[in-house]
């Protein structure tokens, strides 16, 4: 059955995180666990580290919906009015910046060599994307093939996974920049490495020798990133950054850094 995802970026009603929370555990929980084809759902917060700074991060909270569903059509909506609970209890900030948006997945997970199975994601990122017009299929093949094969494979990144912009939104609707979702996984507990290492993949100048494709063209720079830490897991990432490679050029390149 069809995969989709929906994205709660939302604020919290100042001094209400803990009553948040509560009503997230003890009462959201349980209702959208009687939904049909409903799967998973996350929380995440805003991290302080981010790949690109110059980007507004307009949202502390992310919720992540996982539902596999037939009849999305019939099965999506009734998600709506649970969400809504959260503001007739006073809970969502308001200030116009909660925003709901839900995906339609080309696929679930893409898990690397990286991803420990039996360890709770350190939290993910999200890319709000678009493909210049006419490219779709490059686009496409390029993450496919190239892109998420490479981001997977960086320290501390263990998974991506896919979606277009769904034809059925939730209320309340509200724009959204990118009809193409990117999101990825971690398992680190130190993202700022991961970060830099990424990006320095991506320059060809990473201590591991490893670089990056040059980004495809198909790709529109019409894009926003962001990244969250998990504080919805049940028992947190342990610690350490998850990774099959060889650490040795790290370490290398680490002491001589400090001779």
């Amino acid at each position: 059955m069809p995969l989709f995802t929906t994205l709660h970026l939302h604020n919290i009603a100042e001094g209400k995180e803990s009553e948040y929370a509560e009503w997230f555990e003890e009462t959201h929980r349980v209702d959208i666990g009687r939904l049909r084809g409903f799967k998973r759902v996350d929380r995440f917060e805003v991290t302080p580290e981010q790949i690109m700074a110059d980007i507004p991060q307009p949202w502390r909270f992310l919720t992540v919906y996982d539902f596999d569903l037939s009849n999305p059509e019939i099965d999506l909506p009734a998600l709506a009015p649970l969400i809504a609970d959260a503001r007739d209890r006073g809970l969502i900030r308001e200030d116009d910046t909660e925003r709901l948006h839900t995906f339609e997945l080309y696929g679930d997970w893409k898990w690397s060599g990286n991803y420990q199975s039996e360890h709770a994601l350190s939290g993910i990122s999200i890319i709000l994307g678009n493909y210049v017009a006419g490219r779709f299929n490059e686009y496409q093949k390029w993450y496919d093939d190239v892109h998420s094969v490479e981001v997977s494979a960086v320290p501390g990144h263990v998974g991506m996974k896919r979606g277009g912009l769904s034809t059925i939104q939730l209320e309340p609707r509200r724009y959204c920049p990118g009809d193409q979702l990117v999101m990825c996984a971690q398992q680190t507990d130190d993202l700022t490495f991961t970060i830099r290492d990424f990006s320095a993949r991506a320059r060809g100048v990473s201590p591991s020798g490893i670089a990056m494709e040059p980004r495809s063209q198909s790709g529109s720079f019409a894009r926003t990133v962001h990244y969250f830490r998990n504080i919805g897991a049940q028992t947190p990432w342990p610690g350490g950054i998850a990774y099959d490679g060889d650490w040795t050029p790290y370490r290398d390149a680490e002491t001589a850094q400090n001779q």
